[in-house]
């Protein structure tokens, strides 16, 4: 029986199962707000694009399987070790952002009430919401697979994801900031750990020859 590489996506319940483990308050929890944090209004209505996100990270990893192989394979690796540091970070230094009152009865303030009930007001820093967005935004803008459309799609889905986290009061500036560093941070040693093992390849056969 042939291995499918679709089936790597079967890391997404494993590190959601993993996250279960650090999702719930700690000890000592802190707050990275800042006064702009504080002059962000809750808008409602960013709860329909911070609803969507995981399955659009699906739609987006799934997209790069059949366009661009390379992309996917390195989107699941980056969305990986981005998550497992964030679980890490978050057993030592939990964050939190406070939640306003929520009083309305439409389809928007029910959807936040259910957003605020599935996802604790805690583990914000970084976001992994940001991180993952950012990714697959990054993704696209280096796969030679990209065009006007799918490039216009994901960047303005992306970003409109990691300001939903602001608005929604679910994460601060910081949250976000951190989670594309994170991305970055990665994305260089991917780049740099090959470079480095062919270039100590060569040096051992150079070696060789001089021997």
């Amino acid at each position: 029986m042939r291995f499918s590489p679709l089936l790597l996506m079967l890391i997404f319940p494993v590190l959601g199962a993993l996250y279960q483990l650090v999702n719930g308050p700690a000890e000592r929890v802190y707050s990275l707000m800042t006064p702009i944090d504080e002059a962000i209004p809750f808008i409602k209505y960013f709860a329909l694009p911070y609803g969507v996100w995981i399955f659009y990270i699906y739609v987006c990893i799934v997209y790069f399987f059949f366009k661009d192989r390379k992309s996917y394979y390195k989107s699941l690796l980056i969305y990986t070790v981005c998550a497992m540091t964030c679980y890490g970070i978050y057993l030592v230094f939990q964050t939190t952002v406070p939640r306003p009152v929520i009083i309305g009865n439409d389809v928007f303030s029910d959807l936040v009430r259910y957003i605020y009930n599935r996802d604790l007001p805690f583990n914000c820093f970084p976001s992994i919401h940001c991180f993952s967005s950012y990714m697959v935004m990054r993704m696209i803008l280096t796969s030679p697979a990209r065009n006007r459309l799918n490039t216009t799609l994901i960047c303005g889905m992306s970003l409109l994801i990691i300001i939903s986290t602001l608005f929604m009061k679910q994460h601060v500036i910081l949250d976000v900031v951190s989670g594309i560093a994170l991305v970055e941070v990665y994305n260089l040693l991917i780049k740099a750990i090959p470079a480095l093992v062919r270039s100590r390849r060569t040096a051992k056969q150079a070696r060789g020859f001089g021997a």
